[in-house]
């Protein structure tokens, strides 16, 4: 399994690559720290599942998303985001996000996230 994290956040990015490591030792973790870097990632590395921020530098979470969808309509992307607004979850559900939880994501969360990915 290949997993790519990315969040402008070094801090956030560690502590979701620790919890999925808990949870999922064997799987290859890629990091990015921004949208743009994400893209370029994707394209080369195809991780079974994408965790996304939504505020980044350089390209935000959204443009990415949008970006991963169009290069692979069935591509698993939850989103990781302190932004909890209903507008922001219906937008990205929209865009093609299989779902949107809250920062920080805890093991419990995480398990149930995995599951549901079914990957």
């Amino acid at each position: 399994m290949k997993i790519l994290v990315v969040d402008d956040s070094k801090l956030a990015r560690m502590f979701l690559i620790k919890t999925l490591r808990e949870l999922e030792p064997s799987a290859k973790v890629l990091e990015a720290e921004n949208g743009l870097e994400a893209v370029e990632l994707f394209k080369v590395e195809k991780p079974d599942a994408v965790f996304l921020d939504l505020t980044m530098p350089v390209m935000d979470g959204y443009e990415a998303l949008n970006e991963i969808i169009k290069m692979d309509t069935k591509a698993q992307v939850v989103i990781v985001s302190a932004d909890i607004q209903a507008q922001a979850q219906s937008t990205v559900l929209a865009s093609g996000a299989k779902m949107m939880v809250p920062k920080p994501i805890n093991s419990e969360k995480m398990l149930s996230v995995l599951q549901q990915l079914s990957i």
